[in-house]
């Protein structure tokens, strides 16, 4: 009784003509125990009468070689109705006994499905809860897809294609004029030497966020130290919960080399002067926190609320300085400052340099030539290949990078339904209860959005299946190597199956690189990620699936400054495509296709970078590049 293979009921075993009870091998025939009247056996076996085995007979209406004999059947139909008489309550008893055991099984599994969904839907209350960690939630299940047909369509499709000439166009940049703008944001101007001789004082920032956010926090902090004619102290990087990586500058960038490269706009120093360093800002006034400076601030507030600080103290504090300073209105000369700094000044570590080369090299054949990506990047490891490196494995020419924001965080934040049914449901609410409690209270206070409103606004990360589908209606093969970039997939294998299944040529940083040459990243998320930034921005294509992501933003506006018209740039619309995708069920591979195509066209078209936008992501302007005729 009870689920198949419970200890608690086997079932009975039939072998000739006995029956085996299963916790002990008695074989009972019938005329055993009607010649020898052996009251004990029922006992023996299962605690019960001493008519037991006259019990599991009747019950079974099993047939054993005596119930053939005719004396063992006159026998039996004579004291048949004078045995049911004596023996109704047990035989009541017996069933009564059964079906108790059914109850007690279904009980305790439905108990312990139920503590199940409560530990996994409380809101962090209790300490004694476990939390739900990507660990757990990538647990594997079995594959998921929400477009079952679109997916064989793109396998029937690439199967066709497999022995067809490449479409060249697929790893070119569609439109000519991308190659008319060259960078030049090093180049010396007449501001340059308009520097006062003193300083103002001395500009300290802490960093928040990963590796990407840092990188910006920089670089405004070198346009700010500019516009304020402040010295500033080497960034620091600022501990969090979420990153969980102790790297401070020098771990990720070459600090003499960012400072003798900007030294003509600004001083740099690597510490506070002695008598500054025990300094207690908060006490004097000059700590400035993200919450005293409001996002995108303009240069007139940093003249208004900071300088006046800096001029009295010597010295001020940015703590945070996450996207606090704005990209228009803001002086030519800051902008190009701006650029400089991301794109000329910031270089990896050796380290990283070193081992961000063995991923291109393992990917790429040997033979291919150094971009200008590669030598801005990775600089002089890329060609110092050893012998035994060059035999380790020959891999395709051109390889596709892919930075897939599919996270859990990512995932569950985004309220979107992702075909994952119930389940999946209440798995990513417990986890916005436990990591997003602010969004929690202010989904309480405000009408709430469908998720398929969301997804038709553009809202929902892609998933693995959707990037896939988009990847073969573009033209990339099967037989494509794809780099993806990112850290785990939310679902597991469950999720990356339907990519998989039409690209298996899928690497990683940690398929590519051995345990022992991953060793001195471990723990650091952030040299990890610098890893990933080098593998994406040298890519021969790279494609994002959400234009918001910092690593995304921060790789396409580095391979539009150094890629000379060569590097291409896949960004989805997922506005677009949702809609595109919602015809999932009748629309023809060959108008997806074209839709598909037409979208990723439109977003690759060359245009001057907005008011407002960021310049390190779209360096295409006067202040960054300069555009040959």
């Amino acid at each position: 009784m009870g689920k198949q293979g419970s200890p608690r009921s086997p079932r009975p075993k039939y072998q000739n003509s006995n029956i085996a009870f299963g916790v002990k091998d008695y074989q009972v025939r019938c005329s055993d125990t009607l010649q020898g009247s052996d009251p004990s056996i029922g006992r023996r076996i299962l605690g019960g009468g001493s008519d037991w085995n006259s019990k599991v007979l009747l019950l079974r209406g099993l047939k054993n070689d005596c119930g053939k004999a005719s004396s063992c059947k006159g026998v039996y139909g004579g004291k048949k109705h004078t045995w049911l008489r004596r023996h109704v309550r047990s035989i009541a008893f017996v069933f009564v006994f059964i079906g108790l055991l059914f109850l007690l099984d279904s009980l305790v599994v439905s108990i312990s499905g139920s503590i199940y969904l409560q530990i996994s839907s409380t809101t962090g209350k209790s300490g004694r809860h476990k939390e739900v960690t990507p660990a757990h939630i990538n647990e594997d299940r079995p594959p998921l897809q929400m477009y079952s047909r679109l997916l064989s369509l793109a396998s029937s499709s690439l199967v066709d294609k497999e022995f067809k000439q490449d479409k060249l166009g697929i790893w070119e940049e569609p439109y000519q004029q991308a190659s008319k703008w060259k960078p030049c944001a090093d180049t010396k101007t007449q501001t340059n030497s308009e520097r006062p001789d003193k300083s103002n004082g001395y500009i300290v920032v802490s960093a928040n966020g990963g590796l990407n956010q840092q990188r910006v926090a920089i670089c405004n902090a070198v346009a700010l130290a500019s516009l304020l004619n402040a010295t500033l102290v080497l960034p620091k990087f600022l501990y969090s919960n979420v990153w969980k990586d102790p790297s401070q500058f020098g771990d990720i960038y070459q600090e003499d080399y960012f400072i003798n490269t900007l030294k003509e706009e600004v001083d740099i120093v690597k510490e506070l002067p002695p008598h500054l360093m025990s300094i207690d800002f908060e006490a004097i006034g000059s700590l400035i926190t993200d919450s005293d400076m409001e996002k995108e601030a303009k240069p007139t507030d940093y003249i208004r609320i900071v300088l006046p600080l800096l001029l009295r103290n010597g010295v001020v504090h940015f703590l945070g300085f996450g996207n606090r300073l704005g990209f228009d209105p803001l002086p030519s000369n800051l902008q190009r400052l701006r650029c400089k700094c991301n794109f000329h000044a910031l270089k990896f570590a050796p380290k990283i340099q070193q081992f961000g080369s063995l991923l291109v090299k393992r990917i790429r054949k040997y033979s291919a030539r150094q971009s200008m990506l590669d030598k801005q990047l990775i600089g002089d490891f890329m060609a110092n290949i050893s012998s035994e490196d060059e035999d380790a494995a020959r891999g395709p020419y051109r390889y596709l990078a892919l930075h897939l924001r599919f996270e859990v965080d990512m995932v569950a934040y985004s309220m979107c339904d992702f075909g994952g049914g119930e389940y999946e449901k209440r798995e990513l609410q417990a986890y916005r209860e436990t990591h997003f409690p602010l969004l929690i209270e202010r989904l309480k206070n405000s009408k709430p959005i469908s998720p398929a409103e969301l997804r038709k606004l553009g809202r929902c990360p892609l998933t693995p299946e959707e990037a896939a589908v988009v990847l073969a209606s573009l033209g990339f093969k099967r037989g494509t190597y794809i780099y993806l970039a990112g850290s785990q997939i939310y679902g597991g294998n469950s999720r990356m199956h339907p990519f998989t299944s039409l690209y298996p040529n899928l690497v990683t940083k940690e398929t590519l690189l051995t345990p022992s040459e991953l060793a001195p990243f471990r723990n650091f998320s952030s040299q990890l990620a610098a890893l990933d930034f080098i593998a994406c921005a040298t890519s021969d294509v790279f494609a994002m699936t959400d234009s918001g992501s910092q690593l995304s933003s921060l790789v396409s506006g580095y391979r539009t400054y150094y890629g000379g018209g060569h590097a291409p740039t896949l960004r989805p619309n997922k506005g677009r495509l949702a809609a595109i995708l919602s015809e999932n069920s009748t629309i023809a591979w060959n108008s997806f296709e074209d839709r598909v195509r037409t979208m990723i066209e439109e977003g690759q078209r060359v245009h001057v970078r907005g008011r407002g936008r960021s310049i390190y992501r779209q360096p295409r302007s006067p202040e960054c590049m300069c555009k040959s005729q």
